[in-house]
């Protein structure tokens, strides 16, 4: 009398939908260095570009944005596109790359441009 839906309309659809994301100190504390890293990155960038020049910027498509778009705009820019991304794998529970991003940011971006303005 009853059949089984399965045997009737196939297999059924896999649940697309996540559980609610869990709660990690590490995780947003991690997300929050990240941010903070971006925005130190932004800002310290672009007084070293005004006050140096453009010559100073080691990224070579980072440059090359702000001689066709501007420093303002290129680092706005780059910056949302970085800390979208970042804000992406915290959303996904990649929480370690994000600290790890977030450290390699403080230790080739941040340290350096603070050695060049402050020397």
């Amino acid at each position: 009398a009853y059949l089984d839906p399965g045997s009737v309309f196939g297999n059924p659809l896999p649940k697309v939908w996540k559980s609610p994301l869990r709660r990690s100190r590490f995780g947003d504390a991690a997300i929050v260095a990240f941010l903070l890293a971006q925005f130190f990155d932004g800002i310290f960038t672009y007084i070293g570009v005004n006050t140096y020049g453009l010559a100073v910027e080691a990224n070579p498509l980072i440059a090359g944005l702000m001689a066709s778009f501007g420093q303002g705009a290129a680092l706005l820019a780059a910056k949302s596109l970085a800390g979208t991304l970042g804000v992406c794998l915290h959303l996904r529970e990649i929480h370690a790359a994000v600290a790890l991003l977030a450290g390699f940011y403080v230790a080739v971006a941040i340290v350096p441009w603070v050695a060049i303005l402050l020397m």
